[in-house]
């Protein structure tokens, strides 16, 4: 069973809906995935079309409360996908947690007790916080979206330093699966040359997918359903259906 933190702490970037969406295209090709929602806005949770006023058990009372882990699961309605659930509760957790025994190992002790997953994927919280630091603890990897516009690679650079500071101190094991090229826009110059720029600076690292900017999957979460069954034909899920196949790919690749 592998875990799989996505994360950038730039907001905005394509992060949850690409969490939604390759846990979907996974479910698809027959895995069984679990989506950790580890951000207080509950973005994934809600992408995935589960009401987050009915919750009464969420990833909150799993790390601050220490609710069993199999409570704290509810089934989707997309093939193979379930989910550990966020509320607004999950923002007091960084608090809460600090004066907490082991308070960064609090997520991975939970996953230790998820069964029968193939694969486990971590919505990570825009920031580098406590609840971020806890999701690549737990994880085996990380991916990265990035944005193609302007101010795309800012704070790459201090993401890449914590994660190397996980690697050293918390999580030796850690490693970065890829980037993720997101709302590239073809008739934009700048797009091409920030897609050129981090291709040259991160080589195979990048992701030879790239994600369009494409309104039905920005229309897709406000009807709370992954894109591929919100809009089977449009281009959007062509790209995401193209970019699980290559995560997949890397990770048959390393024994994964």
């Amino acid at each position: 069973m592998r875990v799989t933190a996505i994360a950038n702490q730039k907001g905005g970037v394509g992060k949850t809906s690409t969490c939604v969406n390759l846990c979907a295209g996974l479910g698809l090709m027959g895995k069984k995935v679990l989506l950790v929602d580890m951000d207080p806005q509950g973005n994934s949770t809600s992408g995935l079309g589960v009401e987050r006023g009915s919750l009464t058990q969420s990833v909150y009372e799993l790390l601050v409360d220490n609710a069993p882990f199999q409570d704290c699961i509810r089934a989707t309605g997309w093939k193979g996908v379930f989910l550990v659930p966020a509320t607004i509760d999950l923002a007091g957790a960084e608090i809460e947690l600090v004066s907490v025994m082991s308070r960064e190992t609090r997520l991975k002790k939970c996953l230790e007790s998820a069964q029968g997953y193939d694969q486990i994927i971590i919505d990570c919280p825009p920031s580098l916080g406590l609840l971020t630091l806890n999701s690549l603890v737990a994880a085996d990897s990380i991916i990265v979206p990035i944005q193609c516009e302007y101010y795309a690679l800012e704070g790459l650079s201090q993401l890449m330093k914590t994660i190397d500071l996980v690697k050293s101190h918390l999580n030796s094991s850690l490693e970065l699966d890829g980037l993720l090229l997101t709302m590239f826009d073809s008739r934009t110059r700048l797009s091409k040359d920030v897609a050129e720029e981090v291709r040259a600076r991160f080589s195979d690292k990048v992701y030879k997918t790239t994600i369009p900017r494409n309104v039905r999957i920005s229309e897709a979460p406000s009807h709370g359903m992954p894109i591929q069954y919100y809009d089977s034909g449009s281009p959007g899920t062509t790209a995401y259906n193209k970019f699980t196949k290559e995560v997949v790919k890397r990770w048959q690749s390393r024994g994964a």
